[in-house]
């Protein structure tokens, strides 16, 4: 057993479900297998606890990472605010510099409010825009975090029991009288949150802008135009999709713009800051309710973010992991007709996935899993593309992922896939509304 499974056991012994966060628990990757700690980290090479190097063509820390591990720029900036001091009795100057930075690249944005997680910047953007519209109801569609406000739409009536609207989300701790607050809608399907609107007192509309499907012609503006016509706070989403297909958040790009937009993953290149930006009728009523933590005022996350922002600049990082993440797309393409494999490729293309249909899929994941970490890298069926991906990089990976399609090729004329497994599947993750 290696040391960091070692440390793994350990831990599920002293916290809950071992660590922090679902996606990096070592059962969604490789079960009994997956390095699980780290020792250190650099471009797009992690090291275990064992000293093992393993080049990551898999979430790059669940997308913080869009210019690599350990970007220079990035940390020299946090090392200087180390030697000036991180916290004291007054505030830090950076987060009125990155408030104005992303105003600047937000036109139709006014202010900004900061926090240091996902989940909390969620929250504070349905709190800012319940506070808004003087409504409660939530029409959601995505994948916004972990918090009550949220798995409240999990919690069904149905003869008392809860509902599974978003799958393996579990709703247990959530005040169930929460039940009926927040009301999910599919992406694309404009009929669907209509019925919402009019059956429910929606005075919030939060989604992401894209994930797995492009809109369909005139969706987003549709969504805009209902969100208008009803007074309902327009929530724009973008703690995956931001800075990851343009200079700022992916809504730049279809041209509609939101009351309110979320940051968070990309912006601080692995150091913990998350934004909320909003027009100002809607963002001042963060005044007329409380919304304050100690530690959203720390300086490490808004400096980390003022010199990744000049990072991505510098490179275009935006258009780099996008032609990088189609170019893997088509070289998964290319594997999978040598192998006469049917493969859907899909996402953005710097959140790049593919997946193998049929009943063995989960099988098929986890043999890919399997096989790349014994030739060094940390894969799976999905790349968080990063700026250090390079042609190089590309090049080792396709040719050690060649022979495990050819296995999955096998398996699809009869072979059993479960003899190629040195241990348990994978778990599955939640599912997302498409």
């Amino acid at each position: 057993m290696s040391n960091g499974q070692k440390l793994w056991n350990r831990a599920k012994a002293v916290v809950p479900g071992g660590n922090m966060l679902l996606s990096k628990r070592p059962e969604m990757h490789l079960p009994e297998a997956w390095p699980a700690y780290f020792s250190r980290a650099s471009g797009v090479t992690v090291w275990d606890m064992d000293g093992r190097d393993y080049t990551d063509m898999s979430l790059m820390s669940v997308g913080t990472n869009t210019l690599g591990y350990g970007h220079p720029k990035v940390d020299a900036a946090v090392r200087c605010v180390i030697d000036a001091g991180n916290m004291s009795t007054l505030n830090a100057p950076e987060e009125v510099a990155l408030a104005e930075r992303l105003i600047d690249l937000h036109p139709w944005a006014d202010m900004a409010r900061f926090a240091r997680s996902g989940g909390e910047a969620n929250a504070i953007a349905i709190r800012i825009a319940r506070a808004a519209s003087g409504r409660d109801g939530v029409a959601i569609c995505g994948y916004h975090g972990w918090h009550d406000w949220y798995l409240a739409a999990n919690l069904g009536d149905s003869e008392g029991l809860d509902g599974h609207l978003l799958p393996g989300l579990a709703p247990a701790g959530v005040p169930r009288d929460l039940a009926g607050s927040v009301v999910p809608f599919s992406y694309n399907d404009l009929p669907g949150l209509e019925r919402l609107i009019l059956e429910y007192p929606i005075g919030v509309i939060k989604m992401e802008v894209q994930r797995s499907t492009a809109p369909a012609p005139g969706y987003l503006e549709a969504v805009r135009a209902l969100a208008d016509a009803h007074g309902i706070v327009l929530i724009f989403d973008e703690c995956t999709s931001g800075f990851r297909q343009s200079f700022g958040g992916l809504h730049k790009i279809y041209g509609v713009e939101p009351d309110l937009a979320v940051f968070g993953k990309a912006l601080g290149n692995g150091y913990a800051v998350t934004a909320v930006i909003g027009r100002r009728n809607v963002m001042e009523a963060a005044q007329s309710t409380f919304i304050s933590s100690t530690f959203w005022t720390e300086r490490i996350g808004s400096a980390a973010a003022l010199a990744t922002l000049d990072a991505m600049e510098d490179v275009g990082s935006w258009d780099v992991i996008t032609e990088t993440g189609r170019d893997i797309g088509e070289r998964w393409k290319s594997l999978a007709a040598k192998h006469g494999l049917d493969i859907t490729v899909a996402g953005l293309p710097a959140l790049t996935g593919f997946s193998v249909g049929g009943a063995d899929a989960l099988i098929y994941k986890t043999l890919i899993t399997q096989e790349m970490l014994k030739s060094g890298y940390l894969a799976g069926t999905s790349v968080y593309v990063c700026t250090e991906h390079s042609d190089e990089v590309l090049d080792g990976y396709v040719e050690a992922l060649d022979p495990i399609f050819g296995q999955i090729a096998e398996c699809m004329n009869g072979r059993d896939p479960m003899e190629l497994l040195d241990g348990p599947v994978c778990h599955a993750g939640f599912a997302r509304l498409a």
